[in-house]
């Protein structure tokens, strides 16, 4: 396995997501984004999802994001942009958009709603969770509540930010 050394993020954004329709969002985490918090020269996926595993953020898978809003309700989700760009709209139909690029990590808190609204043609991720669970798949559909609400408010701080280990920047924000 190579060495996979992150450096303090260029910048942090933070932005709390709150309802919108029938996305339920999370009022109490924010979106967390660290920019430019990783220069990959050629790693293997497997050697970035070991890296993310050691920090706690386990179950991983290596491809796109849905180009349809979806989010988790039992589970928080990191994505590690390992190649390309993606414009990443949070929130549902009338959520802001983020421009993402090579290097960037994006941590959705459970209940946020996200979706690949455009993205360059290599564009590449690896998507990794804070538990061994079978995270869930929902839309914003009526019928998913209030299970949804229910399971969102179950899910609490990670034990790991799933870059900087057990004191990392997410306990900062998420609290």
């Amino acid at each position: 396995m190579n060495i996979i050394i992150p450096r303090p993020p260029r910048e942090i954004i933070d932005d709390v997501i709150s309802s919108n329709d029938l996305f339920p969002n999370n009022s109490r985490y924010p979106l967390l984004i660290y920019r430019q918090t990783f220069t990959f020269r050629n790693e293997p996926a497997q050697d970035i999802q070991q890296f993310l595993h050691q920090n706690g953020w386990i179950n991983s898978w290596v491809d796109g994001i849905y180009d349809y809003h979806h989010y988790h309700s039992n589970t928080h989700e990191t994505l590690v942009i390992i190649q390309g760009n993606c414009q990443l709209q949070a929130g549902g139909e009338k959520g802001r958009i983020y421009y993402v690029s090579q290097g960037d990590v994006i941590i959705i808190p459970a209940g946020v709603s996200h979706k690949n609204m455009d993205s360059s043609y290599d564009f590449k991720c690896i998507g990794a969770y804070p538990v061994q669970i079978d995270y869930d798949m929902n839309y914003g559909k009526e019928e998913e509540h209030p299970q949804v609400d229910i399971n969102i408010k179950k899910v609490g701080l990670p034990e790991y930010d799933p870059v900087f280990g057990k004191e990392g920047l997410i306990f900062s924000y998420w609290k």
